[in-house]
């Protein structure tokens, strides 16, 4: 690990803070358009679904270029787009500038992330693959956590525009910091030239054929199912805690120290993937999500034992969004780890999809707290299924590698 490559992780990390500063500030600005614009919240559902359509359409559609054209040119082309467009919803005074704006940022983030993480896994030492992976994208969580406590000050000096303000500069400058730090070039290609080369124009096609499509369905199973988990959680925590004799405050604090406790549990649970087995260590992982919301469903409130077992519940839905790309760069060869992630993200899109109306139904239907995060168990336990998996979904690259090279 050079000094250059040291910087050029650093400043990958630095586009996921800059990603969780970024989703966090339209959930600020939100209740305080009311009274600068008159814009009313309940309108703006369809605009925090922008920003999750985006990422997935330009995960699907625009990262697996950089499997083609190499990293750095998408890595800097849709950094430099999410700073633009970011600046421009500044300037939105409406709620359709707003969805606008925000699906572009999407586009722009889903096309640039998955080749951040392909990157910082070809950058690592292989035996710290999903580690180095884990660090980097837990720049999303201390994002969000920096949109929290630096939002007053931005506010109070420039307003709501402030809060897309910074991100979109400090987008832009990212930008340019990457196009002089990283190298260009592409991944090497060991089916360039045979009957496959049509194919490698679009490689994420690849990813639904054999012998990919076996390890594929297993990774963006287990993103799915975890995404739903998280975006269900992050969505409802704060309406749902006052149940357990939380206020509303100290509920919205708890949502954010369950959220930071993934920070470790993702850290954690990398080195486990990267040098001990890693379908157990994901099942571990899930086991212990599981585990918790089981316990809070078969329990009665208590804001204390409620609290830890959402750091390991919640926490632990935040590092299997860390955890899961390293993973990739462990079933897929490098010439399709931009595919395969961007692939992922999409699919776990439509998990994400589906928390927010589940939990929606839920609170309409006033099922009781205990068994609002109970049902969290049950996508935990389909991933932790779908992690028995894994040792097999392994095995697929072995047998490719060695066929290659007989």
């Amino acid at each position: 690990m050079t000094p250059g490559r040291i910087l050029s992780l650093v400043l990958l990390a630095g586009v996921f803070i800059m990603e969780g500063f970024d989703i966090a500030a339209m959930s600020i600005a939100v209740p305080r358009l009311d009274g600068a614009l008159g814009l009313v919240p309940a309108s703006f559902g369809w605009v925090f679904t922008a920003i999750l359509i985006g990422l997935g359409l330009g995960g699907a559609t625009i990262a697996p270029l950089g499997d083609r054209f190499g990293r750095r040119a998408l890595i800097v082309a849709g950094c430099l787009a999410t700073g633009l467009a970011t600046l421009a919803t500044a300037t939105a005074t409406t709620t359709t500038e707003f969805l606008i704006w925000r699906l572009i940022t999407g586009l722009a983030l889903g096309a640039c992330l998955p080749n951040v993480s392909a990157l910082s896994s070809e950058m690592a030492p292989g035996r710290l693959r999903a580690t180095i992976m884990a660090v980097v994208s837990a720049g999303i969580p201390l994002g969000l956590a920096l949109a929290g406590f630096l939002a007053p000050q931005i506010i109070a000096s420039a307003g709501w525009q402030g809060l897309f303000l910074v991100p979109g500069i400090a987008a832009v400058l990212l930008a340019g910091a990457l196009w002089f730090t990283l190298a260009g070039g592409a991944p090497e290609r060991a089916d360039e030239g045979n009957e496959k080369a049509a194919l490698a124009r679009f490689p994420q096609l690849q990813l639904f054929r054999s012998p990919w499509a076996f390890p594929f369905a297993v990774f963006a199973t287990m993103l799915a199912f975890n995404a739903l988990i998280l975006w269900m959680l992050n969505s409802w925590l704060p309406t749902v805690l006052p149940q357990a004799g939380l206020s509303l405050d100290d509920a919205a604090r708890v949502a954010g120290v369950a959220n930071l406790a993934g920070l470790a549990i993702g850290i954690g649970a990398s080195l486990l993937v990267d040098n001990w087995r890693k379908g157990p260590a994901l099942m571990l992982l899930f086991g212990a999500m599981a585990l918790s919301f089981s316990t809070i469903a078969l329990t009665a409130p208590d804001p204390t034992r409620w609290v830890l077992l959402l750091m390991v519940g919640v926490g632990g839905a935040n590092a299997g969004g860390m955890v899961l790309p390293g993973l990739a760069a462990y079933l897929f060869p490098a010439r399709l780890l931009s595919s395969a992630v961007g692939m992922g993200v999409l699919v776990a899109r439509l998990g994400a999809f589906a928390g927010p109306p589940l939990g929606a139904a839920m609170i309409a239907g006033q099922v009781p707290a205990q068994t609002f995060l109970g049902v969290a168990a049950l996508p935990a336990l389909a991933c932790v299924l779908m992690a028995l998996l894994v040792p097999a979904a392994l095995a697929v690259r072995r047998r490719e590698e060695a066929s290659a090279a007989a």
